[in-house]
């Protein structure tokens, strides 16, 4: 097989996949989103607090 033909396979083959995937909705996406966004700030906030927590009771003991 050429490079051409390979690539041009390639591209058929991604043509296909692509047309059987479920793509979500915009309500969908939207909710999915927030929820990221959210969770990523609870666990920031998680990492901070429990880092300043630790930081507080080292500079105690030493």
């Amino acid at each position: 097989m050429k490079v051409f033909e390979k690539i041009s396979k390639f591209f058929s083959d991604v043509s296909q996949e692509m047309s059987k995937v479920s793509w979500p909705t915009y309500d969908e996406l939207k909710s999915s989103t927030i929820i990221v966004i959210v969770l990523s700030l609870l666990f920031v906030v998680f990492v901070f607090s429990s880092d300043w927590i630790l930081a507080s009771i080292l500079k105690l003991i030493f």
